[in-house]
């Protein structure tokens, strides 16, 4: 399991730092949530603007049978390359939010 950890610190010290690099104003702010018994991993951005309540998971990744998988990502960040830089294999990530017919063109993981 030495990998799967590796994984699991490897994901939340690439949220914590996209969290800390947001702009965030007064009235809102930037969560990063981490279930590492259940491995599902989100940002999450919440607050007013004016009378306007918002809520949005930025990203979410969550690790299943030993890869990583990207389900969702409201950035314009490259996850997948920033967890292959930081030592994730690149037949280790699945872009969970491509359709599965698209994700063989990718050259990460198609499951």
């Amino acid at each position: 399991m030495e990998g799967l950890e590796q994984y699991r610190d490897i994901i939340t010290a690439l949220l914590a730092e996209y969290a800390g690099g947001e702009v965030v104003q007064a009235d809102s702010e930037i969560q990063t949530i981490y279930d590492r018994d259940r491995d599902h991993y989100q940002l999450v951005s919440l607050g007013w603007q004016g009378n306007r309540r918002f809520y949005s998971v930025l990203m979410h990744l969550d690790i299943k049978n030993g890869k990583v998988w990207i389900q969702r990502n409201e950035t314009d960040r490259l996850i997948a390359q920033a967890l292959v830089e930081r030592g994730v294999r690149k037949e280790d990530i699945v872009l969970g939010l491509q359709p599965e017919y698209a994700r063989a063109d990718t050259g990460y993981s198609v499951a």
